[in-house]
This record gives structure tokens, sequence and C-alpha cells, in this order.
């Protein structure tokens, strides 16, 4: 019996000894099961905080294209004022040139109006003395004596000259 009571003893320390292993195992995997818990939490946190980097980051850069697109665009409307003056500036000009060309157009016009005026009254004052060199003169042929007899198939009756004027 002694072998039994050895061999319960021995088993029986057996039995402590892998309930100890056993409870030593299972504070092993509590603790495993914690450490994984801590590196996870910590992971998570990581996590977060390389988010809120990240959207940190990110939200600087937007606010920097931000404000570069805006001054880009305050510079184009710069530009745009710049080109609507100019353009005020030349259709301006060019107004001025047009009215400066219409006053030189029409001074041109009286001045050959005056021209032509003037040599039509020319014309007219010359046509005059000629019609009345012509009259004088005819005048002259018609005093002189004939020394041939008349025929009455070349005589003409005198036609009447109005004045031109």
């Amino acid at each position: 019996m002694a072998d039994n009571a050895d061999l319960l003893a021995l088993l029986a320390e057996m039995k402590k000894s892998m309930e100890k292993g056993q409870e030593e195992m299972k504070d092993r995997m509590e603790k495993g099961q914690e450490e994984m818990r801590k590196g996870q939490e910590e992971m998570r946190k990581g996590q977060e905080e390389m988010k809120n980097q990240i959207q940190s980051h990110v939200e600087s850069k937007v606010g920097e294209i931000k404000d570069h697109v805006n001054s880009c665009i305050e510079k184009i409307e710069e530009d745009v004022q710049s080109v609507k003056r100019e353009i005020g500036e030349v259709k301006g000009e060019v107004e001025r040139k047009i009215e400066e060309v219409e006053d030189k157009v029409q001074g041109k016009i009286e001045e050959v109006e005056d021209k032509v005026q003037g040599k039509i009254e020319e014309v007219k004052e010359k046509v005059q003395v000629k019609i009345g060199d012509l009259e004088k003169r005819l005048s002259e042929l018609e005093d002189r004596p004939i020394n041939f007899p008349a025929n009455p198939d070349l005589t003409y009756s005198r036609p009447t000259v109005k004045s031109l004027i």
C-alpha cells in the first residue's frame, strides 16, 4: 500500500504541480492578453495621433493653397481692372481721333465746296465774257454789207442766247 500511497502522493503532487502550471499559464495568458490590449490601445492612440497629424498637415496645406489661390484671384482681378482702364483709355483716344478725323474731313469738304463754287463762278464769268464776245462778233457780222445776192436757202434767223446768271 505504500506504493499506492506514494503513487497517490505523487499523483497529488503532479496534480498540484499541474494546477500550479495551469495557474501560471493562466496568469501569463492574462498578462499577455493585457499586454496585447495595452499594445492595441497604444496602436489606436498612435493611429489617432498620426491621423490628427495628417489631418493637421492636410488642413495646413489646404490653407496654404487657399491663400495662394486667393492671392492669384486678387492678382487676376487687379489685372482685369488694369485692362479695363486701358480699354477705357484706348476707347477715349479712339473716339477723340475719330472726332479729329471727322472735323478734318468736314473742313476738307467745306474747302473743296468753296473751291468748286469759286470755279463755277469763274467759269460762269468766262462763259458770259465769251457769250458777250460772240454776240459782239455776230452783231459786227450782221452790220457788214454783203456783196453777193442773198440766197433764201442760206439765210437763217438769229438765235437768242440766254444769260446764265
